[in-house]
C-alpha cells in the first residue's frame, strides 16, 4: 500500500471543508450579525414624532441613527423605499418625570424616557418580521435644566440604546 502524504491529506480535508462551507446559506460575521445572503438592501422610513410632547429634532436624530447603525454594521445597501428589510414606525413617547423625591417633597432626580414603535419587515424571511414597542431612559439631576445641549446629550444617549435594541432584535439571533 502506498502512503498518502500529510500534505495531500491536509489538502483534501481543506478542500472538503471549503466545499461544505460554501454551500451554507447563513452569513456569519464577528459582529454577531446574522443576515441571509439574499438580503441585499434596507430602508428606514422617517419616524414621525407622535408623542404628546414633541421634541423638534428627535425624529431626525432617531431616523438618522437607525440608518447609520445598519450602514455601519452590515454590508446592506440603503434603498430609499422597499428595501429587502424595512424599518418604519413612530415615536410614541417623550416624557420626563421625577424618580427620587427628597424629604422636602421636591425631585432630586428626574428621568427622561423615549418610546418608539417599530415595524420591521423582512421580504426574504418574513418569519422574522416584528411590530414592537421599545423604550429607554436616562436619569439626571433635578438641578440640570432639560434644555439646550444637555437635552441633546440625553437624547443621543437614549437614541443610541434604542437603536441598539432594535438592531439586535432585527439582526442578532440570540
Amino acid at each position: 500500500m502506498r502512503k498518502i502524504s500529510l500534505y495531500t491529506r491536509l489538502t483534501v480535508v481543506l478542500f472538503t471543508l471549503l466545499v461544505t462551507l460554501n454551500g451554507c446559506k447563513i452569513k456569519y460575521s464577528f459582529s454577531g450579525v446574522n443576515i441571509s445572503p439574499e438580503v441585499l438592501t434596507y430602508s428606514v422610513q422617517y419616524f414621525q414624532n407622535r408623542a404628546p410632547i414633541v421634541q423638534a429634532q428627535l425624529s431626525q436624530v432617531f431616523t438618522e441613527a437607525m440608518m447609520d447603525k445598519v450602514q455601519n454594521n452590515t454590508s446592506l445597501e440603503l434603498a430609499n423605499q422597499g428595501g429587502d428589510v424595512q424599518f418604519s414606525g413612530e415615536i410614541t413617547g417623550y416624557e420626563t418625570r421625577p424618580t427620587a423625591i427628597t424629604s422636602s417633597e421636591t425631585a432630586a432626580r428626574n428621568r427622561l424616557t423615549i418610546s418608539v414603535r417599530v415595524k420591521y419587515s423582512n421580504a426574504v424571511e418574513p418569519e422574522l418580521d416584528f411590530d414592537q414597542s421599545f423604550a429607554r431612559y436616562e436619569d439626571y439631576s433635578s438641578t440640570q435644566d432639560l434644555s439646550g445641549s444637555f437635552e441633546e446629550e440625553l437624547i443621543n444617549l437614549i437614541v443610541f440604546d434604542l437603536v441598539e435594541d432594535i438592531f439586535n432584535k432585527a439582526f442578532i439571533s440570540w
